[in-house]
């Protein structure tokens, strides 16, 4: 169980990145690409159930509590694996 637990997190932390690159991209035209409005559609999944809180933040920190949404689930899932290793030694 705690191999799973830390390839889940593995993954989950790799998919972040690429998502966060992606949204780098996107937003600021880097590569030569062109700008796009919605560059951080990757995001959004990712951060569920914390992007729906945004809305509480003033206007000016919202792209970032957006970006930043999906840290929360990495560190629940975290804790939950280190609360299932140490029930499990």
């Amino acid at each position: 169980m705690g191999t799973i637990c830390k390839w889940v997190v593995r993954i989950f932390v790799v998919l972040y990145a690429l998502a966060l690159a992606l949204l780098l991209v996107g937003t600021f035209g880097l590569f030569g690409q062109d700008r796009d409005p919605l560059a951080a559609v990757f995001l959004i999944p990712l951060g569920l159930p914390w992007v729906y809180m945004v809305d509480l933040f003033p206007e000016a920190l919202r792209p970032w509590a957006a970006a930043l949404s999906p840290l929360l689930n990495i560190a629940i899932i975290a804790f939950l694996c280190r609360i299932v290793r140490q029930r499990r030694t």
